[in-house]
């Protein structure tokens, strides 16, 4: 079934792609027995669309004949531009609204990392909140990036470690445990990371969490934990990112060098580029490094690269939102009739 999107007018986008109409007012009000998902989007302004969309596609081919929609929220201390604040004000409701509503799953993104203990954010408190919140009034949070790593700071004091350079690129990882939520995955599954900091797989051993996949390169991918009446499912990488988004995270890194706003060139993403690819954007790079200047954009050769991309790991990522979408729908039918038994091993 088509995915529903709450709370009034559909993000322009959305509307366009689906060919719904912009105002969607057939589109706002959730059938009783529909799934209906809190999307917390935190990402700064230039990823907030791309964001939206990353996450409703998604949603739209995991979810098959399930009814799921959607309703959009963000952190209220997260700077915002004007356009920002316009998109929010237009298609987003509001954060104390959140915490009086019931959802059978929540989705909480990250936000741009620039400071390693994220107590000292001034969105910490609100977060803070939310997770506490979605711990009882939710089947399951799925937690990502910054998002897995603020959840697991709060609730067991679990530090992030900072890398030595951004773990970014498609990275291959092996399902180390079954569960329900790797369900009808590969044994060997590959997903975006675009991080600087990590949560080890020792610490979250200690503290009762089960790792599901894990990468000898990047580290662990994802991870559970029951907490209260909510599965916290977290994801160190970004299993919604779209074919170009690592294109555009690349080229945003690159133009921040050349306007000196960075000390070094960006690493290329691993994994992601073909041989011919790899080879303009090297030949680029010299001349970047040796012509420090931002005029340099307008050649580079990003439309050439972008037709050679591939979403290699959209299967994967379908099929473990959609053993989400499942798992979701699960409690919801037991909640209806045995409120009280409801546990992961009975799905």
């Amino acid at each position: 079934m088509p995915l529903m999107i709450e709370g009034g007018r559909i993000p322009p986008r959305w509307a366009e792609k689906k060919n719904l109409r912009a105002e969607g007012a057939d589109n706002c009000d959730a059938p009783v027995d529909c799934l209906r998902v809190a999307l917390v989007n935190n990402v700064p302004d230039p990823a907030l669309e791309d964001t939206e969309m990353q996450f409703f596609e998604l949603l739209d081919t995991a979810s098959g004949e399930v009814p799921v929609s959607v309703k959009l929220y963000s952190l209220p201390e997260l700077p915002r531009g004007q356009r920002g604040r316009e998109h929010l004000g237009n298609f987003y409701s509001g954060f104390d609204e959140l915490k009086t509503s019931q959802f059978d799953g929540v989705i909480i993104t990250g936000t741009g990392p620039k400071r390693l203990d994220l107590r000292n954010k001034p969105y910490w408190g609100s977060l803070i909140d939310l997770l506490e919140w979605a711990e009882h009034n939710t089947a399951s949070t799925v937690l990502s990036c910054l998002a897995a790593h603020a959840s697991v700071l709060h609730s067991e004091g679990i530090p992030r470690c900072p890398l030595r350079d951004k773990q970014f690129g498609v990275f291959a990882a092996v399902k180390v445990c079954e569960h329900p939520l790797t369900r009808g995955i590969a044994r060997l599954v590959r997903f975006p990371h675009s991080r600087w900091n990590e949560v080890r797989a020792d610490a979250l051993a200690d503290c009762g969490y089960v790792v599901l996949t894990q990468s000898p390169e990047a580290g662990v991918d994802l991870f559970v934990k029951q907490k209260q009446k909510s599965l916290f499912v977290h994801f160190q990488g970004h299993p919604e990112y779209g074919e170009l988004t690592l294109m555009k995270e690349y080229r945003r890194d690159i133009r921040r060098f050349l306007n000196h706003e960075r000390e070094t060139y960006p690493s290329m993403p691993h994994e992601y580029f073909d041989t011919e690819g790899a080879k303009l954007l090297n030949e680029f790079r010299e001349t970047a490094e040796a012509h420090r200047n931002e005029e340099l954009m307008a050649v580079f050769p990003g439309a050439a690269v972008a037709d050679t991309l591939q979403n290699t790991w959209h299967s994967s990522a379908r099929r473990v939102y959609c053993n989400w979408v499942q798992y979701l729908a699960a409690r919801q039918g037991e909640s209806s009739v045995f409120p009280a038994t409801a546990r992961v091993s009975h799905w």
